[in-house]
């Protein structure tokens, strides 16, 4: 039973059930890490299914089909593996599907992907659609039609739909569900045979969706599924991105709720918990009709979701070899014991997610091991001792804080969510007229130059790689950017040297309460091989200045060391009862 709407069919009535997303990594570590946390997020949550995402024109192929294989093969989990049609070639959606077929995969779920782009913009032409007239894939729909075609009912397809109306580019124009609604019909009609959701987080604006697509006057929404998405808050900055970027609207309570502590990610990741919990049991209490199923965006991340799965019961009934019955005081009938402060949340349950002994034996852990992040449980510790991923006992559980970093500023390169951790990726977030708008049409080195020296100063709201202005920090050296900009290196990130600062100081502030952070000063940009050389020239011999730079070619040079075990750090911590804390800055 392979296919999700059969899944679904086969669940009792109002049952409950969720879904889990994840996305190739983009560094081998981050690949292997990732393996081993998708086995243990299989076995401790036991999700109905799993979706593995597709990169901008087929980008990430794959790495997707890799990640798709491990998941539907090797663990045993109904995978749905997303497809964009857009700006990719025709001859690549047909290799990806006879894939799919070969592997095991009988669920997708077509989408657009990016706005089409004009003859200027394409690196894979199509060479033809459904139609056989010659015209490339321009709309989900024309996926849909696609593979019915080929495959017949082969492959279950699912497509997406947008509570609050879908979003052409980072500042829409038309963003209305009345106005998407044909289309989401048509999209069902031609075979599409569930339907999942953008994410939101303002349940009355969801329930009324649902409600418009079961009255939908032709009938075919009315019984088919329809599957929420969420996505866990992980900290402040990338949840103003993403739902700036979806178009997805934030609450004024759950705006001020997270303004009260978006300084500090902890915090964030507390009241974050709260708030995508009492979503779902929003929707639950809603009695809409059939199962209730819910999908999560984990954006690769374990901690946060795996609390909000346990603390709204959507996990399957206990599989003891994974949830260990912890005992305690009986507290309204459960069973509760304290718990030391997790660096996520300190919300006390009856049972927690666990890696078992046995689980430490496993070939995806062992390659984790030697991707070079997690290390062996400590050798004095007995080997039966059950370490409690998601509240950070034990080594790997300590090591699975890897992903929490201030603010989101930086990654570490071994974690499975580096790379586009937002799912947005690197691609063109605006539609062609927009961009024109934006930034007309630069030809020579110094209209580059304009614009990002216009960014600087707030006369653009965006450039390709950034929906947002200047960060506060960097508005503090924004004299010295403007000068490198005019001189024709294009900055991309920078930060001032930060000495001691308070945690809660509001513009360098980070982490909880009571700490004092630091920072080095750094700036990333373009230059040209030219200038590269004269001022590496500059920078030889001075010893508090150290730098890395690459080409595209995969010429790389630094100043100091890269061996495995080196870190340099640009950000760290001190905070009252925590270990000390360094973040490396991607290189």
């Amino acid at each position: 039973m392979d296919k999700v709407v059969d899944k679904i069919a086969a669940l009792p009535p109002r049952e409950p059930y969720h879904s889990l997303e994840f996305f190739p990594p983009k560094t081998s570590m981050g690949f292997q890490n990732l393996q081993a946390r998708l086995e243990r997020m299989a076995r401790a949550l036991r999700p109905l299914f799993v979706n593995v995402t597709w990169g901008a024109g087929g980008s990430t192929a794959t790495k997707s089909l890799q990640l798709a294989e491990i998941c539907q093969r090797q663990l045993g989990l109904t995978t749905v593996l997303h497809l964009t049609c857009t700006n990719m070639s025709q001859a690549v959606l047909d290799e990806t599907l006879e894939t799919a077929k070969e592997i095991g995969v009988r669920n997708i779920l077509a989408l657009r992907g990016d706005p089409p782009r004009s003859d200027d913009y394409h690196n894979t032409p199509c060479d033809g659609t459904s139609n056989g007239v010659g015209k490339e894939f321009e709309y989900a729909i024309d996926l849909v039609k696609y593979i019915r075609e080929k495959y017949g009912d082969y492959f279950c397809i699912g497509v997406a739909a947008y509570p609050e109306g879908h979003v052409e580019g980072a500042s829409p124009e038309k963003q209305d569900p009345l106005f998407d609604l044909p289309f989401l019909v048509e999209k069902v009609k031609a075979g599409a045979d569930f339907i999942m959701t953008q994410l939101f987080y303002d349940t009355d604006k969801y329930l009324w969706f649902e409600k418009l697509l079961r009255e939908e006057s032709s009938g075919v929404l009315s019984e088919l599924p329809i599957i929420p998405g969420l996505m866990p808050i992980q900290n402040y900055s990338m949840l103003k991105r993403i739902t700036k970027l979806s178009g997805a609207s934030l609450p004024a309570d759950i705006l001020r709720r997270l303004d009260d502590v978006k300084g500090d990610d902890e915090a964030v990741k507390r009241v974050g918990i709260d708030i995508v919990s009492e979503v779902i049991e929003k929707i639950k209490a809603a009695n809409l009709s059939g199962p209730r199923g819910f999908h999560f965006y984990t954006l690769n991340l374990e901690k946060a979701v795996s609390f909000i799965i346990e603390r709204t019961d959507l996990i399957p009934p206990p599989d003891e070899s994974v949830l260990e019955e912890i005992e305690g005081p009986v507290v309204n009938g459960v069973n509760r014991r304290d718990r030391r402060t997790s660096s996520v949340t300190s919300d006390p349950h009856n049972r927690v997610i666990v890696d078992d002994s046995s689980s430490l034996q496993s070939s995806r852990l062992a390659n984790a091991l030697e991707a070079g992040f997690l290390k062996p449980p400590e050798q004095s510790r007995p080997p039966e001792v059950a370490l409690a991923i998601s509240e950070g006992e034990g080594a790997l559980g300590r090591e699975a804080t890897w992903d929490d970093y201030p603010n989101g500023r930086f990654g570490d390169a071994r974690s499975p969510a580096f790379g586009e951790i937002d799912g947005y990726g690197p691609s063109l977030h605006l539609s062609q007229a927009q961009a024109i708008k934006l930034w007309s049409y630069p030809v020579t080195k110094q209209d580059v130059s304009d614009i990002f020296v216009r960014h600087i100063k707030g006369e653009l709201e965006a450039i390709p790689w950034s929906e947002q202005g200047l960060s506060a920090e960097s508005k503090i050296i924004a004299d010295h950017l403007v000068k490198l900009n005019q001189k024709g290196f294009w900055t991309v990130a920078s930060q001032p040297a930060v000495n001691s600062a308070k945690s809660t100081d509001e513009t360098f502030g980070w982490g909880p309460k009571g700490g004092f952070v630091f920072q080095k000063a750094f700036v990333e940009f373009f230059c040209s091989l030219e200038d590269w050389e004269i001022l590496k020239t500059k920078l030889e011999g001075v010893e508090d200045i150290s730098y890395y730079a690459a080409n595209k070619a995969g010429d790389y040079a630094a100043s100091v060391p890269l061996d495995g075990d080196a870190m340099h750090a640009v950000t760290w911590g001190v905070f009252p009862g925590k270990e000390y804390k360094e973040f490396p800055h991607p290189s």
